[in-house]
């Protein structure tokens, strides 16, 4: 899969992804993704970071479907992760998985995995 975008495989159909811009939801589909799930908080480290409903529009505009599924760098709620291994199952695959470094999303998944 080449690209400029800093994504990488956790697993068969997931991968993970640092802060994605809104326009780089065409080249994600481009690449054959599906859908897109954002774990990072709107405003987490203040104004300059793209909104929920921003990378939304153009995720849809791109054809992708986009979940937002906020949650904390330190502590993901067993309700969370729940909710993460639900993604995960429903929707169309391959998924990307993003916020602010990735490392959350791959937390979130290794604990989904683990239910």
């Amino acid at each position: 899969m080449q690209t400029h975008l800093s994504i990488r495989p956790i697993a068969d159909n997931l991968w993970v992804a640092p802060q994605l811009a809104p326009d780089a939801m065409a080249e994600l589909a481009r690449l054959g993704f599906k859908s897109v799930i954002n774990n990072r908080p709107d405003f987490e480290h203040g104004p300059d970071q793209p909104t929920s409903a921003a990378i939304e529009a153009e995720a849809q505009a791109a054809g992708l479907v986009y979940r937002f599924l906020p949650v904390d760098s330190g502590f993901q709620t067993p309700e969370q992760i729940q909710a993460f291994a639900h993604l995960l199952k429903d929707l169309p695959g391959p998924v990307l998985a993003f916020c602010r470094s990735g490392a959350r999303s791959t937390r979130l998944y290794h604990q989904a995995m683990a239910l």
